[in-house]
């Protein structure tokens, strides 16, 4: 497996969705305290998503119904040498055939693209009418990985996939032996826990208009869901001795959010809802408040305190 650390002093970065659709969105990030430069996910043509209203945030969160709203993997693959950082591509074809196409696509794009560090493959996206999400069906996840890999093979990029959130606890054991067959470098844990509902009870609505107003929830609202999904991949790769890095995702607002994804066993972070609440400006705070907090506990690197949450 590839070390995605770097080195680097700094491990918060962006979740692919907000502000990352764009050129001018992706050098904002390049320009900011983020440690590598995540696009929005990439399907083969480009989309114009989901009709609107299909995003709302508060306080406490958000909920989506976007439905991949992107430029298309041609324009993602072409600006790829516009940025100093590395450069993940986020991919999520609407079937494994556009997936292979577009990792065919980003295969031949590293002659002339070398900035292009990785890709994750979004295999959890609970906003496409009429899709369900293929990670929770396993014999097909198997299948998938299969000819995803294959495509793949010698190919000299990080590979990472970013998973919905898993609720039962055998399931975690089933996909880590699954994901362990496969030389993934990373899993993001987690998308958006699909198909809730926030309902604005002044006018009686929904507040999106996909789907019925049902749409994936984001923010504050999935902590502890992000929180138990690294956990339990943690504690599962560990027994499998399998050396797949973890990216912990939902609802870190602050340092201490930080902090206890890693004391749950993240090796990096990525930031999505506070994100799109507080652009840039967010992955500097945060890192800020992270570092203050280790100092405080006398932490001079995360491998200090990384996976050794105590259970009572």
């Amino acid at each position: 497996m590839k070390n995605l650390n770097l080195n680097s002093s700094n491990i918060i970065y962006n979740a692919s969705g907000p502000r990352c659709t764009t050129c001018e969105e992706l050098k904002k990030i390049d320009n900011s305290n983020a440690c590598f430069i995540l696009t929005k996910s990439a399907t083969l043509e480009s989309r114009e998503g989901n009709p609107k209203p299909r995003y709302f945030d508060h306080k406490l969160g958000s909920i989506n119904s976007m439905g991949l709203p992107n430029k298309g993997i041609d324009y993602y693959i072409s600006i790829a040498n516009e940025f100093k950082k590395p450069y993940i591509i986020s991919i999520s074809g609407l079937d494994l055939n556009e997936n292979l196409i577009m990792i065919d696509k980003i295969i031949k794009g590293l002659n002339n693209h070398k900035n292009i560090y990785g890709l994750e493959i979004n295999l959890s996206c609970p906003n496409i009418v009429g899709k369900g999400q293929l990670a929770y069906n396993f014999d097909e996840l198997d299948i998938y990985l299969n000819d995803i890999f294959d495509k793949l093979e010698n190919c000299s990029l990080i590979v990472g996939i970013k998973l919905p959130p898993y609720f039962e606890i055998q399931h975690f054991k089933i996909v880590g032996t699954l994901l362990s067959k496969y030389p993934i470098d990373f899993i993001t844990c987690i998308n958006s826990i699909g198909n809730g509902l926030i309902v604005n009870h002044l006018t009686n609505t929904t507040l999106i208009k996909p789907k019925k107003g049902c749409g994936g929830i984001g923010g504050s609202y999935i902590k502890p869901t992000g929180l138990s999904n690294v956990w339990n991949f943690y504690n599962v790769f560990k027994e499998l001795n399998s050396n797949i890095n973890i990216i912990g995702c939902g609802g870190i607002t602050n340092g201490i959010d930080a902090y206890e994804y890693i004391l749950c066993g993240a090796d990096l972070l990525q930031i999505g809802t506070q994100f799109y609440k507080e652009d840039v400006e967010c992955f500097n705070r945060i890192d800020s408040e992270l570092k203050k907090l280790m100092n405080d506990k006398n932490y001079k690197d995360i491998n200090d305190f990384k996976g050794k949450l105590k259970v009572l």
